[in-house]
């Protein structure tokens, strides 16, 4: 599958954004769809990830109640809602496909296919 990730882009702290991910190619609705970033200087890290059915989901703890991730398998495409942004969610952000068990989601290397990542800045 092929992901193209969108919607990043300058926000100011406490502010929203909403990014997209499109993936064309194999069957969308096969994939658990993961939403990982990358911080200027760190490492790539677990943001957020989604069943294939959309029933169950995991988010990092930094995270949890500001961001909400969603997909919509008629449109092949996966979002990530981002409320109350910290400054310290300054990142490329990247999604990612994985077709291995739901105990493995937060590991990196279980997801086969990435997009190119989407620039997230957050103005203090």
């Amino acid at each position: 599958v092929q992901l193209q990730a969108s919607g990043g882009g300058l926000v100011q702290a406490g502010g929203s954004l909403r990014l997209s991910c499109a993936a064309s190619g194999r069957t969308f609705n096969r994939y658990t769809m993961g939403w990982f970033r990358q911080a200027p200087g760190k490492e790539r890290e677990f943001v957020a990830v989604l069943s294939r059915n959309g029933g169950s989901t995991d988010y990092a703890d930094s995270v949890k109640g500001r961001f909400t991730v969603s997909r919509d398998n008629a449109k092949n495409t996966v979002y990530l809602l981002m409320n109350s942004l910290k400054p310290e969610g300054t990142a490329v952000y990247y999604c990612a496909a994985s077709t291995s068990i739901w105990g493995l989601r937060v590991r990196e290397a279980v997801y086969s296919s990435w997009g190119q990542g989407t620039l997230v800045t957050v103005s203090s």
